[in-house]
């Protein structure tokens, strides 16, 4: 037995954990990325051992300088590559080595990159208007995500069930959205089909991409200007607003 090995099994021995079950907790949280208790019993039973070992489970991963966010809140665990920009959670390892974009994770497709984009903008803006679950989570339509699609980054969802299913598939996986049934997506009517957008969705976006899409200041401008001058803000013209449009399509394409 390694060194190592010994004071896991040492630290292990205060605890009711073996070390098979804490090996068994390493394995799925770096084979699937996440732990949201909410998703499963199985997820429920790894997040409660956790829970028992979490300071273990952040020396172990510091080791390698793997990130882990831990939402208490909402109850889901998720660890991120050495060098990953995670929102929430200060970045003091590595600042001056070279990104690390690969492994741990499955990178998603470029057409789930945009689908995960406008559901944290969708997020982001029912967070703002209230319209938060007392999970955390946002129901919407999928005609909904259709439309804010074409808004935000003048695409549509696939046109293909098989491509939607294989989209939103993954999207689960990573435990960023709940849809309304186990069943496949109807392509023939969107107003049927739901997804609920989890929050653990605003530790997959960074700010400043979201701010790209959904600046705070478009909330404030009114306030801002209310009482000061009759004026429409200079920001806020057709103009303006397809600069937005082209930048939002450069960034898009620069993130896929």
């Amino acid at each position: 037995m390694t060194p190592i090995a010994n004071v896991i099994d040492e630290r292990l021995s205060t605890l009711t954990i073996s070390s098979k079950e804490f090996s068994e907790l390493l394995i799925r949280l770096l084979d699937y990325g996440v732990l949201n208790r909410d998703e499963s019993q199985i997820e429920a039973a790894l997040y409660d051992r956790y829970l028992q070992c979490a300071d273990l489970v952040e020396d172990y991963l510091a080791v390698i300088h793997v990130k882990l966010l831990h939402d208490r809140t909402f109850r889901f665990v998720r660890v991120f590559p050495p060098s990953a920009e995670v929102p929430g959670l200060a970045d003091n390892d590595h600042q001056d080595d070279g990104p690390f974009q690969h492994g741990l994770r499955s990178k998603p497709s470029p057409q789930a990159i945009a689908v995960i984009l406008v559901l944290r903008v969708e997020y982001e803006k029912a967070l703002r208007e209230g319209k938060v679950d007392e999970q955390g989570g946002v129901l919407i339509p999928l005609e909904q995500l259709s439309i804010a699609m074409n808004n935000l980054l003048k695409q549509g969802l696939p046109a293909t069930q098989l491509e939607r299913n294989a989209i939103f598939k993954q999207l689960r996986q990573l435990r960023l959205i709940k849809l309304n049934s186990d069943t496949p997506l109807n392509t023939s009517d969107d107003q049927d089909n739901w997804l609920r957008i989890e929050p653990s969705i605003t530790s997959f976006v960074t700010q400043s991409m979201l701010d790209q899409l959904y600046p705070p200041k478009a909330e404030t401008i009114s306030t801002e200007n209310d009482g000061l001058s009759n004026k429409p803000d200079h920001d806020v013209t057709p103009e303006t607003e397809t600069e937005t449009a082209n930048e939002t399509n450069t960034t898009a394409t620069s993130s896929e």
